[in-house]
């Protein structure tokens, strides 16, 4: 639960969000079985790199979208980075490369025609909801790229930033160590576009090890499972719906592991984010209440009732105070429950991550 799109967000010490490479470079394992029907009614949308070609445009027509578009950015100039730190021209040219790369199918018809994922028209009502509406690329191009994934995201699903990479290398140390925690369950807890869960799913390799991931939000479940199905891991990974650890009431115990990045955003500083955030992201997985701590000290109570002793957990938080106040309460109100308290740091130095064992 991240908050800048663009490349720093100084004010509140939020995590980046960048896109590393074009969504051409990566590779997108895809699984060969039809894609199951989601556990709510709410239907994934496809990223535009997974569509079909099927629409023909005529090149020229192309070439004069790409103008315009490349006009509207370069008119930005710094005007986003002034009012919001958002993204400034040199940025959404970047981003137009990327959706170009994403739409148009390589090689082309002929030397007047290409074949295209979207149509054009869509292409003009895309590039105009990115930059008038600040619409996060992503949602844009309904994907992003997260450690060696490419996870489909849409409004209501949080896009995964580059600092809770972390976390799975945190699991990755102490599934490492301790085989007993290798072939036990984990949970995810709000697991978003599913990123956390397929990650860890893949640190606990071909053993017993699995994943249950968690979230309140159906079109969170949906897109996730679209994304565990994407990645052939329905069978290491199970979708249930639900607050926290409502859905987890038969592990009590029993957990080997639990990690989760809550909202942990006070609700005072939601006003203040850039637009591409606070406009269009889902408030559920970014406001944290008062002091930001609401959903965090829940997830404390609960991972000392539902971890099994010598479980590890990993929690996101929005920098060294939280951490701080995060230990606190473990070691005073949750005493004796837990023990090998740390906090960690993330990319940018910032105390972002407490991580312990269950006593």
């Amino acid at each position: 639960m991240k908050v800048t799109l663009t490349s720093v967000y100084s004010p509140y010490c939020f995590p980046t969000l960048l896109k590393s490479s074009s969504l051409s470079t990566l590779c997108r394992p895809f699984c060969s079985s039809a894609l199951p029907s989601p556990p709510t009614c709410v239907k994934p949308q496809v990223p535009i790199f997974l569509r079909p070609p099927i629409y023909s445009n005529k090149l020229c027509d192309l070439n004069k979208w790409h103008d315009w578009a490349k006009g509207v950015a370069f008119s930005i100039g710094s005007t986003f980075v002034h009012s919001d730190n958002g993204p400034d021209s040199s940025i959404l040219c970047r981003e137009l490369k990327w959706l170009m790369e994403d739409a148009v199918e390589v090689p082309s018809l002929d030397d007047e025609r290409v074949r295209m994922r979207i149509d054009i028209e869509e292409l003009y009502c895309l590039w105009k909801q990115r930059v008038h509406e600040r619409r996060p690329f992503q949602y844009v191009v309904g994907c992003e790229h997260w450690r060696d994934l490419v996870l489909s995201v849409q409004e209501g699903v949080l896009i995964p930033r580059p600092e809770t990479e972390l976390v799975v290398d945190f699991v990755s140390d102490v599934v490492s160590e301790n085989e007993e925690l290798k072939r036990g369950v984990w949970a995810d807890l709000g697991t978003g576009s599913g990123a956390l869960a397929i990650s860890i799913g893949g640190v606990l390799g071909s053993g017993g090890g699995r994943v249950i991931a968690t979230d309140l939000s159906p079109v969170a479940v949906a897109v996730a499972a679209y994304n565990v199905h994407r990645y052939c891991l329905q069978d290491k990974i199970e979708l249930r719906e639900g607050s926290w650890f409502e859905p987890l009431k038969d592990m009590e115990g029993k957990l080997a592991g639990l990690v989760s990045n809550p909202p942990y955003i006070p609700s005072k500083d939601i006003s203040g984010l850039q637009a591409e955030v606070g406009r269009h992201e889902p408030r559920l997985a970014l406001d944290g209440g008062i002091d930001g701590l609401h959903a965090l000290l829940h997830l404390c109570d609960g991972a000392a009732l539902l971890l099994k002793p010598g479980g590890f957990f990993a929690f996101e938080t929005n920098g060294e105070q939280q951490c701080k106040a995060l230990i606190d309460y473990m070691e005073n109100n949750r005493r004796g429950s837990f023990c090998n308290l740390e906090i960690r740091a993330d990319f940018a130095r910032i105390q972002r991550f407490v991580i312990g064992f269950r006593q």
